[in-house]
């Protein structure tokens, strides 16, 4: 394989004569493997190359003795470039770039190696209340993943709360120290229904730290949300010139033009949510029957719709022209090496980088205005509520009914100045 990024014999033999050249070459594979280009080949072979030799001159004879030396190496390589920085890079981002391509390397060929890479986000409360995720929230209460994550997305604010507190035990937690901390969090700017789902987190967990004994009262009930009104907001849709708008914006020229032209084109046609993009696997399109399943909805339910002519096209466009070579099943996948598939996150970033670009005012724009212009859409065609509800996977129609107290294209015509003609009809 080094033939293939390497074109100069002397260099490839210079790379397998190292004494870590089986780990080099090693590692070039999963670099190809995760898709990385030839350019980013040729800077990280030689840099990893340049630190087996290093590390070899400090008394370094086996794999496993390299990570003892990568501090010392990435401290040499800063001092070395400290007159040579350009563009304003610090020692800081010097050390990162230096460092990254070795722990990388080191990940692959050391078994048990993590290095000092993104850290993984510790389990919240994890020291004080160890079983409360895996006993109690998903054996004892059977939540799926999604809510757990939900769980702890709170429950690590309550936590860096806390901590700036100097709370250390939770016996010493106090009505007025929950009362403040869920005023904090709605100083924040929050919507409303946001904050009311942390308190609702919060009031779960500390019943279940009373329950185990670990606070002396239960101060769950002292736990006040926001009052949330039904159908006190106005659902952030669109109109379908807009969307028009959004989608002609895309460059579908691209690898990455083509995989965001299919997401828009899902979430504008069926409504999906950002997640149930991410989690698309090739076996819920048939392309036999023309369908496209969306499994475990946020209803409990599964749902199979007809694979429109427009999406279809789009998938399949992406999956012959962008799609990179995995053995992954999901459909969609990051842009940049290394190769994984995209999270909901990034269709949400997706969705509201598109509607920037095509100059579309909205608040807090993302992959959920695409849906609601798509339900605002197919209310005002007067379709039943019930009928939409189902077709976007609504869990209550109470979630469908917003849509039907704002009469949008009648109010846009008041705003554009033909109000007497609305009020005519």
């Amino acid at each position: 394989m080094l033939e293939t990024y390497f074109a100069k014999p002397q260099t490839v033999e210079c790379i397998r004569a190292s004494w870590i050249g089986s780990e080099v070459e090693r590692y070039l594979g999963w670099l190809a493997g995760q898709g990385y280009g030839a350019r980013t080949v040729w800077r990280r072979v030689p840099r990893v190359v340049a630190f087996g030799e290093f590390a070899r001159q400090r008394g370094a004879t086996v794999v496993g003795d390299l990570p003892a030396h990568v501090d010392a190496y990435v401290t040499e390589r800063v001092s070395e470039h400290r007159g040579e920085r350009k563009n304003g890079s610090t020692a800081q981002q010097v050390a990162k770039e230096v460092r990254g391509p070795i722990e990388q390397m080191l990940r692959v060929t050391v078994p048990g190696f993590e290095g000092t890479g993104r850290a993984h986000r510790h389990t919240p409360f994890g020291e004080m209340v160890p079983r409360f995720f895996d006993e109690y929230l998903v054996a004892e209460r059977g939540l799926r993943p999604e809510s757990v994550r939900h769980y702890a997305h709170h429950l690590h604010r309550f936590e860096a709360y806390l901590s700036k507190l100097g709370v250390r035990d939770l016996q010493e937690l106090s009505p007025t120290q929950l009362s403040a901390f869920v005023a904090e969090r709605s100083a924040t700017g929050l919507a409303k229904t946001s904050v009311r789902d942390g308190c609702g987190v919060l009031r779960v967990f500390l019943r279940y730290v009373h329950r185990e004994g670990l606070i002396g009262r239960d101060l769950s009930k002292t736990v006040e949300w926001p009052q949330v009104y039904r159908l006190s907001s106005i659902p952030r849709s669109i109109s379908w010139t807009e969307v028009g708008r959004v989608l002609a914006s895309v460059d579908r020229r691209t690898p990455c033009g083509k995989r965001d032209y299919a997401i828009l084109l899902l979430l504008v046609t069926y409504g999906l949510r950002g997640r149930e993009v991410a989690a698309l696997t090739l076996e819920a399109i048939d392309w036999k029957r023309e369908r496209l399943a969306v499994p475990q909805r946020k209803a409990g339910h599964s749902t199979a719709f007809p694979l429109s002519k427009a999406v279809g096209e789009a998938i399949v466009d992406y999956l012959q022209h962008g799609r990179p070579k995995t053995t992954d099943r999901h459909v969609f996948f990051r842009s940049p090496a290394p190769v994984r598939p995209i999270g909901s996150a990034a269709v949400s970033a997706c969705a509201a980088r598109y509607l920037l670009r095509a100059g579309v005012q909205v608040h807090r724009p993302g992959s959920h205005t695409l849906r609601h212009s798509l339900v605002q859409r197919l209310v005002d065609a007067d379709f039943a509520l019930k009928e939409i509800g189902d077709f976007v996977g609504h869990r209550s129609p109470r979630s469908t009914q917003i849509y039907s107290k704002v009469a949008v294209e009648s109010l846009r015509q008041v705003a554009l100045g033909d109000g007497e003609e609305v009020l005519d009809e």
